[in-house]
């Protein structure tokens, strides 16, 4: 028998699982419908652990008569689905047990002097969230996602993000002349262009804190992005490839620049 402060939801048509279904699947639907869908506990808890109160718990059966003393009243409200009924929301091809709806940020203003990483027209969730990931690792405060990235908040983004949006300030769709109102030098990542990223290393002329531009997946760095930029940077590849990964630079870039920072304290 459910608990009188848990709700059973038997229906697929019930409006809570018909928008979890768009939350799930539709990368853009957060921003119609306001609300986020975080699947799986690893997200849950990384979102209980900054703070944030949910506005629902979604569970299945199952996951509820075994789980329900560790995640009971962590939600303003708490839903108990036949197990079937929640994987059918899912994208996953291993659906996850359990899920929070939370409350889509209001925009952010930047923040002139907080370390930042603007995203310039990436398009692969996958790496997008990387990059948040490494953000957060590498104690970057704040992400700046120009008009043409994907969008922040997108189930893939989140999967692949691993809990870093709750540790960063996320602005996004934005115009790139907002990155006029930062306060710290750019650094813009070049293929074949700038100094070695290893010689500002050693020459300590890597600035920090600063703002690491990364571009599009194939064209790179945008022109106009360049120009704003206060310096240029390209890694060292003595294996020969053209170009590396955007993520897999973004963690090289910011990596440096962590230790930096720490070599300054």
């Amino acid at each position: 028998m459910t608990s009188p402060d848990v709700t059973s939801v038997t229906s697929r048509d019930n409006p809570l699982l018909k928008d979890l279904r768009k939350l799930a699947q539709d990368p853009g639907a957060y921003r119609k419908l306001g609300r986020i869908w975080l699947e799986g506990d690893h997200l849950c808890r990384a979102a209980r652990e900054r703070g944030v109160r949910p506005e629902a718990a979604v569970f299945t059966e199952s996951f509820w008569q075994a789980q329900q003393f560790e995640w009971s009243g962590c939600a303003r409200k708490t839903v108990v689905v036949p197990d079937a009924l929640l994987h059918g929301v899912s994208g996953l091809e291993s659906p996850a047990p359990m899920g929070f709806v939370i409350e889509a940020p209001p925009p952010g203003g930047l923040q002139p002097r907080a370390a930042t990483v603007v995203l310039g027209r990436l398009h692969d969730a996958g790496n997008v969230g990387s990059i948040l990931r490494s953000a957060a690792a590498f104690g970057f405060q704040q992400v700046v996602a120009l008009k043409g990235t994907a969008a922040l908040w997108a189930p893939k983004v989140l999967r692949a993000g691993m809990g870093a949006h709750f540790g960063l300030r996320l602005i996004e769709g934005v115009a790139v002349d907002v990155l006029d109102a930062l306060e710290l030098p750019l650094l813009a990542t070049s293929s074949h262009d700038g100094q070695w990223l290893h010689e500002a290393q050693a020459k300590r002329s890597l600035p920090h804190p600063c703002a690491w531009l990364m571009g599009h997946e194939g064209q790179g760095v945008s022109a106009e992005l360049q120009q704003r930029a206060t310096k240029l940077i390209r890694i060292a590849q003595p294996g020969g490839e053209e170009s590396l990964n955007v993520a897999a630079a973004a963690a090289i870039c910011l990596h440096a620049s962590a230790a930096i920072g720490l070599a300054s304290q």
